[in-house]
């Protein structure tokens, strides 16, 4: 199944994992080096460390969770020309530096 949009899920800065945006949803895998690393830590209680992939029809509760709500968001689609239903863009636009510990990349580092 071939990606749309790629996201690259890091925690506490560590390459931890790839979002896709499919044409059947979405998927979320692990990194096999970041599951065997001694710091590995789940993204998130709902996606606890597993090698297997993750398949969701909608964007992962936790993803979704991490997009800004009211005023901000309206922002972030104004000032990105972003479709605020788009919300694997706003994402990518708007989770880079996020508070906590999982940031979301567009590229891997």
């Amino acid at each position: 199944m071939s990606a749309y949009r790629t996201a690259y899920i890091y925690v506490r800065n560590s390459f931890a994992g790839i979002l896709n945006e499919t044409e059947s949803g979405y998927s979320f895998v692990y990194d096999a080096q970041y599951l065997t690393s001694a710091n590995a830590s789940a993204v998130s209680l709902t996606l606890p460390l597993q090698k297997e992939e993750y398949q969701s029809k909608t964007l992962f509760s936790f993803f979704d969770g991490l997009i800004p709500e009211g005023w901000l968001l309206n922002i972030v689609s104004k000032n990105w020309k972003i479709d605020l239903r788009d919300r694997f863009a706003i994402l990518l636009v708007a989770c880079r530096d996020p508070i906590g510990n999982v940031s979301i990349k567009e590229a891997r580092e």
